[in-house]
């Protein structure tokens, strides 16, 4: 067994490794499309989007041209592409500006021309254009609606590719007949290009009916405006066998696999026994918690499914249903209060769940660190656990305990990201 003193210092190193297994150098520098005979035009959209743009200017050996949108706070220097920020995970008008900014710099183009298309997480909401007589305030209204609902980030993304006029490859349409090559750094599970930030330059086989009989299904409540329009014969999204995008490439460059494997190599490189339970977890992010606090409580009583000790990983992306109020923080700060009520007693279990891009939802945290007495401190602080699960904020419990994580932007966006280690001769607190 490694001699590990610090558990959170490890867990923090740990979740740094598949951040950098991420890093935009790393993951362009093999995936590079040929140089065109004409212009080089490229697109980085998502709250990574800038540093991939920097990194394709570092790494192109020719002329280039375009337009990067990112999060506000999230920009990098770029020499030859423009740099745009607009508002996450509300669009706004700056958004509006930027879309219009990258739908310009595709339109026009030859059969000659290439788009480099750079796409990671984050890009539904920073590229808004309302289709047909919608407005930038339905737009915001629907994206509202859907991260209330509770839905997966799949159900979400195909909503909006029908409420749009940029997503679901309606950028690589306008793009035509120049080729798009899309290089995706993945945040969803399943790592499906189409998904990533709705996709604007990748198209899927979801279609109109699809997605009627999806909000159907969850009995999710949208604003009359946008089911009038999603029942309307304007909003099917192009399919895959459009002759559009038969030239096209699609290549994942990154992915939360891929940084979960970086980061299980490296615990076993320093002698902690390892395990990936998936990076694709999705469900309502409390009961992700429970359910990861059920197979750690076990590892550590019975030796079973694991052998303590155990370092626990796993991806993906929850979802948080929203009841009333918003309250504060995001899925993994949410997971991580479900998990701590669960663990609570059961010494020799630490974790840490944080978003690879370093926010966790509402905050400007990557997400929190737990460990079997974080209930206990919460309560010596004067806090009820429950009352902070009532005001959906978990970002105020683990504030008020000092326990909050913050990297600040890193640069990239592959998930989420949790680890479990569970020792059976706990550390001394």
């Amino acid at each position: 067994m490694p001699n590990i003193d610090d558990p959170r210092a490890f867990l923090a190193h740990l979740f740094e490794t598949a951040v950098d297994a991420a890093d935009p150098i790393k993951a362009l520098k093999d995936n590079l499309p040929e140089r065109p005979k004409g212009r080089t035009v490229v697109v980085a959209i998502g709250k990574g989007g800038a540093q991939l743009a920097a990194a394709f200017e570092t790494l192109w050996d020719a002329p280039v041209e375009g337009v990067v949108v990112t999060r506000y706070g999230y920009a990098t220097e770029c020499k030859y592409l423009k740099v745009l920020e607009a508002s996450h995970p509300v669009p706004d008008e700056a958004g509006e500006t930027a879309a219009k900014a990258v739908m310009d710099a595709v339109r026009g183009l030859s059969e000659d021309d290439l788009v480099v298309a750079l796409v990671c997480g984050g890009g539904s909401a920073l590229l808004p254009v309302p289709p047909g007589d919608l407005t930038l305030k339905d737009e915001q209204d629907l994206n509202q609606a859907l991260l209330a609902s509770g839905a997966p980030i799949g159900v979400m993304n195909a909503i909006r590719k029908h409420v749009s006029g940029i997503k679901g490859g309606r950028l690589a349409q306008m793009a035509y007949p120049a080729k798009v090559v899309s290089l995706v750094v993945s945040d969803v599970p399943g790592d499906d290009p189409a998904q990533v930030a709705s996709g604007p330059t990748v198209s899927d086989a979801v279609n109109a009916a699809d997605v009627r009989a999806m909000i159907s299904a969850r009995n999710i409540a949208l604003p009359d405006r946008i089911m009038a329009h999603i029942n309307s014969d304007d909003c099917a999204a192009p399919l895959p066998d459009d002759p559009v995008f038969a030239r096209n490439e699609v290549r994942v460059v990154a992915s939360a696999g891929l940084s979960l494997a970086a980061a299980a190599q490296k615990a076993q490189d320093l002698g902690m026994p390892c395990v990936v339970l998936s990076d694709a977890i999705e469900g309502e992010a409390s009961d992700i918690g429970l359910m990861h606090a059920a197979l750690a409580k076990h590892a550590l009583e019975k030796n079973e499914p694991f052998q303590a000790p155990i370092l626990i990983l796993s991806g993906g992306e929850t979802t948080v249903t929203l009841k009333g109020t918003p309250g504060r923080g995001g899925r993994n700060t949410a997971f991580l209060l479900g998990f701590a009520q669960a663990i609570e007693g059961a010494d020799g279990i630490y974790a840490l769940a944080a978003d690879t891009d370093g926010i966790d939802g509402s905050e400007d945290n990557a997400g929190a660190f737990a460990d079997a007495h974080s209930m206990d401190r919460l309560r010596q602080q004067g806090g009820d656990p429950q009352a902070f699960v009532s005001a959906q904020d978990p970002f105020g419990a683990f504030d008020l305990i000092g326990d909050i994580y913050h990297t600040g932007p890193t640069g990239t966006n592959v998930n989420d990201f949790r680890a479990i280690l569970v020792l059976p001769n706990p550390v001394d607190d």
